[in-house]
């Protein structure tokens, strides 16, 4: 009896697993690869390398999901991927708001297996959102309504995805059809830009510790903002001492330039830990506040 007990619980274990993470690449088609063998190295909840990107679906009750969906990109400085704090806990918030989440477990510019460093992250990005979108019909979505969630680093690659219109991910297969940018994102105490008020460790790990002046704007985000950057709502906390406030500034500068919609707010305390659980209850209004800018753009009813 135990034997069987315990194969069960097996059985559904895997089954679980199956459904909730999802590969993003077939195998063999993986782009900028190596092709080399790697495998998950994990220390405190941080995932330092990437055997294989993925993502990790989180699913409302069928009563409950609206629709939406959200890609969250966790940070880590381009070093390790936070994707437990800064990903899973944050999924199931989003999950009680109808909205079905997505963690991106995706490739660290360090990688031995990468051939372009910083193109890894991207085409993994990239990617996820074409996936979601492509099996939207059958995850019950609306293609029209998929978000971008990134914090810190993370926040960096979604304003990627969100200003960068090159299609690096494409493998010529029928997820190609469809298209990467978000409609809409949400930024917390977002890396931005590579210029004045850079991070110097996602700076280094993302471009390395030469990068050419060009390199360094093409990847400062807010200068590649247009009309057509998806509207975004962006926190941050005013004594962030890790990634300045400024690089919020400066992205939500250019939105208002180009009529970009969207929405700022930067709270006097929070450091650089805006999450689930915060420094203040001023702070941990920005969860009330992005419910209720969801509601008013339509992406939750």
């Amino acid at each position: 009896m135990k034997k069987t007990v315990t194969l069960l619980l097996l059985f559904i274990s895997v089954i679980v697993s199956a459904q909730n993470s999802i590969p993003l690449w077939p195998k063999g088609k993986m782009p900028n690869s190596k092709g080399l063998k790697l495998v998950d190295i994990e220390e405190r909840e941080r995932i330092t390398q990437v055997s294989a990107p993925r993502m990790l679906a989180f699913f409302p009750a069928k009563e409950e999901q609206n629709g939406s969906s959200i890609l969250i990109i966790p940070g880590g400085g381009y070093q390790k991927l936070t994707y437990n704090l800064g990903g899973i806990q944050l999924a199931k918030w989003f999950n009680t708001q109808g909205i079905t989440a997505f963690v991106l477990i995706y490739r660290l510019p360090n990688s031995p297996d990468l051939l372009i460093s910083e193109n890894g992250p991207i085409q993994d990005a990239q990617r996820a959102l074409k996936l979601i979108r492509s099996n939207a019909a059958e995850w019950n979505l609306d293609g029209n309504k998929v978000g971008v969630f990134g914090s810190s680093a993370g926040g960096h690659l979604a304003s990627v995805i969100g200003t960068h219109n090159n299609d690096l991910s494409k493998i010529n297969d029928t997820v190609d059809a469809n298209w990467f940018l978000p409609n809409f994102m949400v930024l917390v105490s977002p890396v931005i830009s590579f210029g004045e008020y850079a991070h110097k460790g996602s700076l280094e790990n993302f471009l390395g510790n030469h990068a050419s002046p060009d390199k360094i704007k093409e990847y400062s985000n807010e200068f590649q903002v247009t009309d057509k950057t998806p509207q975004t709502i962006l926190f941050h906390a005013q004594n962030d001492v890790v990634v300045s406030p400024m690089n919020s500034v400066l992205f939500y500068e250019q939105m208002i330039k180009h009529g970009v919609k969207g929405s700022l707010h930067i709270f006097p305390k929070g450091m650089h830990s805006i999450g689930i659980y915060n420094e203040s209850s001023l702070t941990d209004e920005w969860k009330i506040i992005c419910t209720k800018w969801l509601k008013e753009i339509e992406i939750v009813k």
